[in-house]
């Protein structure tokens, strides 16, 4: 089982029924490639929702390029986005209508000195970095892949002649882009070089995405879920990449997808059906959406099955 670097972090908190909360990132865990929400998916969803339960997505993007994926889906709360440093109050239909964002319930930004000393770092060894601030992603202005950002993130560009020198406040993140394997490989350089400046993960092979030191989407599921009032044992968390780990070992329930790091597979307590074959639609239908004890039966059962695939691998 191949490690890239950075510490463990083993689950602590026990699985506790009935599951109240389910934080689900985007890419490679809800859709594809071809970003699309197979039908059983927004079944489970909304069966989920009719009963109550707080149902958030989780992810690395913009909270403007989740917040149509959120609405498709008929959800009510907060939006997680940039990695855990930002959380978004979904808008109402008016303000959505009207262009606005949700309210700004959490932003934790990246220092300024730290942000450029990143892109620096990037741009030695053959990453392509820009940067995201809260709903805004700065870039140079003779990037060629700048439409193919805008149609990703969801965000508005702002085009920039030096990319250091336009960083004088705090910024949301970092990101960097290179050919997979690279942004993994210098994961290690990367986390040793930043330790007490700033979080380094990898939400994508292709991208190495800095944050302010902390931040991780563990941290904001726990945040959101003390907001809710809810036991971090009643939580159910799904994703796939390493930006994904803190989230899983924080909760009660946390799903990797099998595709996911070793790193991520071994903190989880489950690991997920594949992705074609709708994984959080049959983790909510069996987890959320069945009698507790059946809930339970298969809750151990799906424990059982992840800690047989470890010990395989």
């Amino acid at each position: 089982m191949r490690r890239h670097g950075g510490p463990f972090v083993a689950r602590s908190v026990a699985p506790i029924l009935p599951v109240r909360m389910v934080a689900i990132d985007i890419d490679g865990t809800l859709v594809g490639d071809d970003l699309v929400i197979r039908e059983r998916t927004r079944a489970a969803i909304g069966a989920a929702l009719r009963r109550g339960v707080h149902v958030s997505l989780a992810t690395g993007r913009m909270v403007t390029s989740a917040e149509p994926i959120a609405r498709t889906l008929g959800l009510k709360d907060p939006v997680i986005g940039a990695q855990g440093g930002i959380v978004r109050a979904m808008p109402a239909a008016a303000a959505t209508a009207a262009g606005h964002l949700g309210r700004l319930l959490y932003h934790r930004p990246l220092a300024a000195a730290a942000s450029r000393d990143a892109i620096a770092w990037c741009t030695a060894r053959g990453l392509d970095p820009h940067v995201n601030h809260l709903e805004t992603f700065i870039i140079r202005a003779d990037d060629p892949r700048v439409d193919d950002y805008s149609a990703f993130l969801g965000g508005s560009a702002k085009l920039v002649p030096d990319l250091l020198a336009a960083i004088q406040q705090p910024v949301t993140k970092v990101i960097a882009s290179g050919e997979p394997p690279l942004p993994m490989e210098l994961l290690p350089a990367a986390r040793a070089a930043f330790a007490g400046r700033a979080s380094v993960t990898v939400s994508h092979p292709s991208y190495l995405e800095f944050v302010a030191e902390g931040v991780s989407k563990g941290r904001a599921v726990r945040w959101l879920a003390a907001r809710h009032g809810v036991a971090l044992g009643q939580v159910l968390a799904i994703g796939d990449q390493l930006n994904d780990l803190e989230m899983l070992s924080a909760v009660g329930h946390g799903a990797a997808m099998p595709h996911a790091p070793a790193e991520v597979l071994a903190a989880a307590r489950y690991v997920a059906p594949p992705l074609a074959d709708q994984a959080v639609a049959q983790l909510i239908e069996r987890l959320v959406l069945a009698p507790r004890e059946e809930a339970r039966a298969a809750s151990e059962d799906l424990a059982a099955a992840a800690e047989a695939l470890r010990r395989a691998a």
